[in-house]
Order: C-alpha cells, then structure tokens, then sequence
C-alpha cells in the first residue's frame, strides 16, 4: 500500500473524485483546495474507479453549486461537492430537498466558522451543526488519514443506504495539514462498491424514457406520513455504515468503529468529542493514565443519525462523570448539539431500563476550539480536573480567560505530556509570499519520502495572507503523530524575518539547548550586537544554538528576488541532522528539480546555485558571555495612542491575542475606525522614493 504525505483536502479529495462522475465547485476557504487539485485532475484526463474522467463544473455560487448537483443526482449520476461555512449553508435548500428525496450523495466539508459578531475564516464545527436537521447522515474524521479513510466509508455508504452524507473534517486543523497517509489503492475502493447500488441508483434516475413526479407539493393530509416513511432508512444506517467499515477493515487493516473508546479499562472520567480534538485528548489520556489517573475519551464518528446504542456500548460501565466538548456555541441553548445528543441518549437508556438509575453518569458540558482556538493536552487535563471536583461546573469553556460570566477553566501550567526519545520538533516565523511555508511543505515531503519517520506540517497563517506573518510547525518522529495543536518547546527555531525579533516573542518557541537559525540583513559578527535585549537574554539563559544568514542578499545576488525559501530551505537541513547533510541536499535539488521544471531551466539553476550557496554563507553566531544590548523590544504602537488601541490592538499585534479575557473584547463585533494607522509592521525590505516628476 503506497504512503504519500498529503493534508487533509487531497486526503478527502482523492477519494471523493475516485467515486465521482460530476463534480460541482465553488471555492470557500478552507475547502477550496478540494474543488481546485478536482479540476486539475479533471483537465489532465485522469479516470474514475470506472475509467471515464469525471466532469468537475465551477459555479457562480455556493447556491449553483448545490443545484449542479441535485440536478446529476436526479438524473442518476455520482456526484460530489466540496465546501465550508457560508457556502454550506447556502446549500441547505437544497440539502432539504436531496435527503428528503433519498438521493445518494457525499458533501465534503471543510468545517469552517460562521459569520457571528465578526467574520473568520478559521475552524471550528458551527457550520456543519447547522445542517443537522436536513436529513443527511454525517461522518466526522478525526485526522488527515480518516479524512481519506472515512470519504471512502461515507461514499460507499451512501450508495448502500441512498441517504446522503455529510463528511466533515475541521477547517485548517486538518485540512491544510500535512500528515503522513496510507493510501487507498484502486482495488480496494472499488470493493467497497456494489454494483448493484450504482445500477439502482442510476434506475433511479429521472429520464423522459420513464417517466414520473418528482418533488410535488402536498398538503397536510398526507405530508406527515411520508416524511415518517423515511424512517427505515435511517434506522438501517448505523448499520450500513459499520458494515462499511468493517468491509474497510478487511481490505486495509485500518478499523473503524461508529463510537469508539480509548483509555483505562475501569475509567470514572471520559471525554466525549469528535473532530481533530481527538488527537490531544487522546495524548492527554495516555500520559494521565500512565501517572494512574482512571480516564477515557470516547470519539464520535457517525454524528447523524446519532449512534444512542454505540455510544453506550462504547462507554465503561464503571464511568461516574462525563465531559461533552462541542467546537460550536449555540447562545440560548440548554447545551451545545453533541451535549444534548449525549444526555439526551443517557435519560432515555435509563427511562428504557437499559441504564440502571444509580448508574446514570453525571454529564457536563463545555466549549472548546472555537475559530481554530488552540486545543492542548493542558486543557485535557483541566476538564478532567473539573470533572473530579465535587461540583464541577455543568457548563465550562476551555481555552480562553472568561472573567464575565466565569465559565472558564483554570489550566494547570506544569502539564504536558512526556515528548518520545527520538523527536524532532521545528518551528519556521516567515512573511506570506516569502516561500517559508511552500519550502516548509517540501521539508516535511522530503523527510517523508527519504526517510522512515513520521512528519506532520501546520501552518499558522494570518487572515491577511501575503505580508502577514506565517508559523509553520514541523514534527518529525518514529512513531504515528497525532499532536493536533501547535508546537510550544521546539528543538530548532528559525526567524526568516529579523525584524520580528524585535516585535514578536520568537524565541520562547525554543525549548532550552534548541538551535535558532536567523536570516539577518548583516555580517555574521554583527548580528549579536543587533539582538533586542530581550532576545539576549533568552540566548543565554537558555543556552541556545544560534546561527544565521542573509537569505535577501544571497536571493538578490543570484536573481530571485525577495524568494528566500531555497537558500533558508538547505540550513535547516545542514544545522537539524535529521537527513545525513549530502543525501538532504540532494533531496532538496531534487525538488527544485519538480517544483521549477516548467518554469525553465534558468530558474532551476538558479535555485540550485542558491542551495549551494546557503552553505557558503550560513555562520554560527558568536554569542557574547553577557548581554550587550541596550535596545529593548520596539513597541507595537506609538505612544499616546486612543486606549482600545493600547488595550487590544497592541496585544493583538505582538501575539498576545490570546491572553485577552472576555471583558476586553467587544460584544457586537463593533471596533473603533483607523486602528490600522498604529501598526507600523515594517516588513518592507526596500522603501519606495517619491518622486514626484515621475
């Protein structure tokens, strides 16, 4: 079985295009990715599970998109769509109308916030919980490889059962991760696939040579019965859908449960959660369990219909407190959607005498992740801190400071779970557009592919996109790697850009020992006389590593302009060890090689005259015995400026957004006008003259 290092929309749009003849697209970040590597296959000609190459339709709208494809499900052909957010809910009219008509489909989506007090264009489930009475199932994948196994399970299986799905995966979190997958071959998802499903549902199809009434208006004499007619089919999915798997497992050895439970046989405290939040908890538990906490996590993957007899079959007898996470908020709600599902699912077992009432469990609820919010094992550990308490809060947030209504838990800052012997963990500060994160992506393809470790990339990026500061976060390890939250102590850190040296704590990402790697507009003895104080000082203390290059001249001198990331690309290689340094370079030639090619071969040469020469000039950093500097941190914005801007929007620019309690934000959305004149980013790398005669 071939493995490929992909993120989570190829992972989902590999399969969903294998399955489809009709493929309808509108792009929405996160999801556009989908629609546009769909279109790219279309145009080059590759085939279909049955060799015919499917035809993908771009649309004016998210609304034309959706019609697109009820209009080549009604006439009976395999089709699929891909969205997030507002696009997804301009898609519920006729999400209505192509579950009430039991038509197979597959919708892939990208979850993604919805427009509130303020737009986002970050993750969170608020999109899909608002589909939930449309009447598609919904499947939710955890991490990249079930993003790529689970479109498999939701495409076979709504053929099977011809209730459309939704699948879902969180936007950004594990849509634009990348991961390493094991692929699904041809063969094996052609077997998932009975014929006889595709011949039904093409019979199914409205054609002139058969004709019927579709979609007629009745009137309340008959409109109730038939839409409790439908009731068979969906009581027949959860079995469809385990059915699927297992078929799943057979071919692949990778094993899917509806509701599946990890941690202590005899647990007292679970958490209940789906999403890409599984991976932190599921660290947290074994890290609690190994120091002899009773603790489990029960992850949901059939959402809808709501699996009641899985989930209390997947839950150990001996639990006395549960915790719900929901990555939504639902103001005015008695709970959030996977909360009132659970105790909903709870009460009835006990009404129904298959729970005995001293067993019932004490369930609370809380609110986590929401606009991709960082999601930790730290605030793992809370919530099960919370749920030992003698009267844990019925209601609770996770990961943000509430001093309003004081819902908010407390995190213990010692907690961590122990990192494994072995692993390498990478943090990369560039500028959108500078090729950071394009050669970070190549990093984490490259170790994949010449090595045996596992990789994983996420890139942190500004909603402002080109010019705004990027994160990337690389791990490499022995083992499978389901850390989905960002780095916070990594072995080697590199600033692409020196000014955020003096705006932006760097260095704190760098656990003590690590090696910092600076592209510096100066000559290597200069560079520790340049460092802000600050960043002295952390050097010292921590006994750091330091390195540096001027990655502008070098890119400037052999006529790549402000593209630095093939002369950063081979020092992280030279200074990590992770590949012996000749086999690393000549992986990274390799993919100058492919990335360069079609841009002729005066391009290639000269981004691999820029690989040689990044070893030339990169130099250890002479680091004084003592702090030398005088200059402090340069301020995020001039002094005297209006107090929204000293309290929230100076905080915002130096990172410290999150630190920002629910008092000092407004509730409406409803900010001040001309802030933007305080932020003096200061990224150009050359200032433009005015001339005036020009």
């Amino acid at each position: 079985m071939a493995r490929a290092c992909i993120d989570g929309n190829e992972a989902a749009a590999r399969v969903a295009y294998a399955f489809s003849e009709v493929i309808a697209i509108y792009p929405i970040t996160p999801s556009s990715p989908m629609g546009e590597q769909a279109d790219a296959w279309s145009a080059a000609g590759r085939g279909n599970l049955w060799g015919t190459t499917p035809r993908v339709v771009e649309m004016q709208s998210e609304a034309g998109a959706a019609g697109t494809l009820h209009g080549a499900i009604q006439k009976g052909a395999l089709t699929t769509t891909f969205t997030s957010s507002q696009g997804l809910l301009l898609m519920i009219p006729n999400m209505f109308k192509i579950a009430g008509e039991l038509t197979p489909t597959v919708l892939h989506v990208a979850a993604r916030t919805i427009a509130t007090h303020a737009l986002s264009i970050f993750g969170d489930h608020s999109d899909v919980m608002t589909t939930r009475a449309t009447g598609f199932a919904m499947l939710a994948s955890s991490s990249v490889q079930e993003a790529h196994d689970l479109a498999a399970v939701a495409h076979a299986s709504t053929l099977k059962s011809r209730v459309p799905f939704l699948h879902f995966f969180d936007g950004f979190r594990t849509s634009h991760e990348l991961n390493d997958v094991e692929l699904i071959d041809q063969d094996d998802l052609r077997a998932l696939v009975d014929d006889g499903d595709v011949l039904a549902h093409r019979a199914r199809g409205l054609s002139p040579d058969r004709p019927v009434l579709r979609g007629s208006a009745q009137n309340p004499d008959v409109f109730f019965q038939a839409r409790e007619g439908i009731n068979p089919f969906y009581d027949a999915i959860p079995g469809i859908v385990q059915d699927t798997m297992d078929a799943f497992a057979a071919r692949t050895g990778r094993r899917y449960r509806l509701v599946e439970y990890e941690g202590h046989p005899e647990a007292d405290r679970v958490v209940v959660l789906m999403g890409s939040g599984v991976g932190a908890v599921q660290e947290a538990v074994e890290d609690l369990v190994r120091r002899g906490e009773r603790v489990g996590l029960v992850k949901v993957r059939l959402y809808r219909p709501f699996p009641a007899a899985q989930l209390l079959a997947a839950l150990p007898a001996s639990v006395r407190r549960i915790a719900v996470l929901d990555r939504t908020k639902e103001p005015g709600a008695v709970g959030e959607p996977l909360l009132t599902d659970v105790t909903t699912t709870l009460a009835e077992a006990v009404m129904t005498g298959r729970l005995a009432p001293t067993a019932l469990p004490r369930v609370i609820g809380g609110r986590y992740g929401l606009s991709s919010k960082e999601f930790t094992p730290r605030m793992v550990k809370a919530v099960f801190d919370e749920l030992a308490k003698g009267e844990p809060k019925p209601r609770f947030t996770v990961g943000i400071v509430d001093d309003v209504t004081h819902l908010s838990l407390s995190l213990d800052p010692d907690f961590a779970p122990a990192r494994r012997e072995g692993d390498v963990e990478a943090v990369f500060f560039g500028l959108g557009a500078d090729g950071t994160v394009g050669a970070n992506k190549n990093t984490v393809k490259i170790v994949g592919e010449h090595t045996g470790l596992h990789t994983q990339g996420y890139f942190v990026y500004d909603s402002r996109k080109s010019g705004a500061q990027t994160v990337s976060h690389l791990r490499f390890s022995r083992d499978p790697i389901r850390s989905t939250y960002l780095i916070e102590k990594a072995d080697f850190v590199a600033c692409h850009q020196f000014g955020f040296l003096s705006t932006r704590d760097v260095l704190g990402a760098a656990k003590p020992g690590a090696t910092v790697l600076l592209n510096a507009p100066l000559p290597t003895e200069a560079v520790w006389d340049a460092l802000p104080e600050p960043v002295q000082r952390q050097i010292l203390d921590n006994d750091l590593k330091l390195y540096a290059i001027d990655a502008y001249r070098v890119a400037r001198e052999l006529g790549l302009g402000a593209r630095i990331n093939t002369v950063m690309q081979p020092c992280f290689f030279a200074l990590s060890g992770i590949l012996p340094r000749d086999e690393a370079i000549a992986a990274v030639k390799q993919s100058v090689q492919y990335t360069y090619g079609r841009r002729g071969p005066e391009i290639v040469e000269r981004n691999i005259a820029a690989i040689d020469r990044s070893l030339e000039e990169l130099h250890e950093v002479p680091v004084s015995e003592k702090v030398t500097s005088t200059t402090g941190m340069r301020p995020a914005v001039p002094p005297s400026v209006p107090d929204f801007v000293e309290r929230i929007t100076a905080r915002i620019l130096t990172g410290e957004g999150d630190l920002l309690p629910v008092s000092a934000l407004p509730v409406d959305g409803t900010f001040p006008t001309g802030t933007t004149r305080y932020e003096k980013r200061a990224i150009a790398q050359e200032i433009p003259i005015w001339d005036p005669e020009i």
